[in-house]
C-alpha cells in the first residue's frame, strides 16, 4: 500500500521591510488616537453616525416618496408696458392710493405690464410734485396714475405735452380739457379698485 501524502502549503513570510513599515503605520494610528483623546473621538464617531442616519434616511424617502415632482416655477413675463403712479408722502399706505395699487396690480395680472409707485417727499405742493412726475415721464411710464390733489394737480398740467402717454387721474374731473383723448378720470368711491384695474387695462390695450 502507498503511502499517502498529505499537501501542506505553507505561510510565505511578510517581508522585513514590509512588516517594519506595518508597525510604524499602527505605531503612528494609536498615537493619533490618543493625542486626539477620548472625548474628540467619541464627537467624530456621533458626527459620523449622524452622516450615516442622514444618508440612511434619504435612501429610504427617495424609495417611498410616489409624489409627482414639483415642476420648477415659471418667471412672470412682463411686457414692455409701464403703469407708474404718483402719490403723495404716505406712499401706497394712504387712502385711496392703496386701493388704487391694488387695482393696478389686478390689472398687471390680465395684461402682464409693469407696475411701480412714487411717492412725493418733502413739500406737498405742485411745484415739488413736479419733478417726481418728470421722473416718471422721463423713465418711460407709457401709463401714469396720479391721486392725491397736488398730484393730480401736477399731472393735469403735463398731459399736453405728453400726448402718446396715458393719464389716470383719480379724482372728479375738476376743470380738465374734456377733448383730452389721453386722459381718464376714475372718481373715488365704491368700485374704485375695479375702476383703477378697468382704466389701466384700456390705455394698455390701445397701445397694443
Amino acid at each position: 500500500m502507498g503511502k499517502q501524502v498529505r499537501q501542506v502549503t505553507q505561510a510565505r513570510p511578510v517581508p522585513v521591510e514590509r512588516q517594519r513599515r506595518l508597525t510604524r503605520v499602527g505605531h503612528a494610528v494609536v498615537a493619533g488616537l490618543r493625542a486626539l483623546g477620548g472625548r474628540t473621538i467619541a464627537m467624530i464617531a456621533t458626527a459620523l453616525a449622524v452622516v450615516l442616519a442622514v444618508i440612511v434616511t434619504g435612501i429610504v424617502l427617495s424609495r417611498h416618496d410616489s409624489r409627482p415632482p414639483i415642476p420648477a416655477t415659471r418667471a412672470r413675463h412682463y411686457t414692455d408696458t409701464d403703469a407708474c403712479l404718483l402719490t403723495d408722502h404716505q406712499g401706497i399706505n394712504g387712502s385711496p392710493a392703496a386701493t388704487v395699487w391694488r387695482g393696478m396690480q389686478d390689472a398687471s395680472l390680465r395684461t402682464h405690464t409693469r407696475v411701480s409707485y412714487s411717492s412725493v417727499t418733502g413739500e406737498q405742493s405742485t411745484a415739488n410734485a413736479r419733478p417726481f412726475l418728470n421722473a416718471m415721464l422721463q423713465s418711460s411710464c407709457e401709463v401714469v396714475l396720479a391721486v392725491g390733489g397736488v398730484e393730480v394737480k401736477a399731472a393735469q398740467e403735463t398731459t399736453g405735452r405728453y400726448a402718446k402717454v396715458g393719464f389716470v387721474l383719480v379724482g372728479d374731473g375738476g376743470s380738465t380739457d374734456k377733448t383730452a383723448t389721453n386722459v381718464s378720470w376714475v372718481p373715488t368711491g365704491d368700485g374704485l379698485r375695479e375702476a383703477v384695474a378697468a382704466a389701466v387695462e384700456r390705455v394698455v390695450d390701445a397701445r397694443n
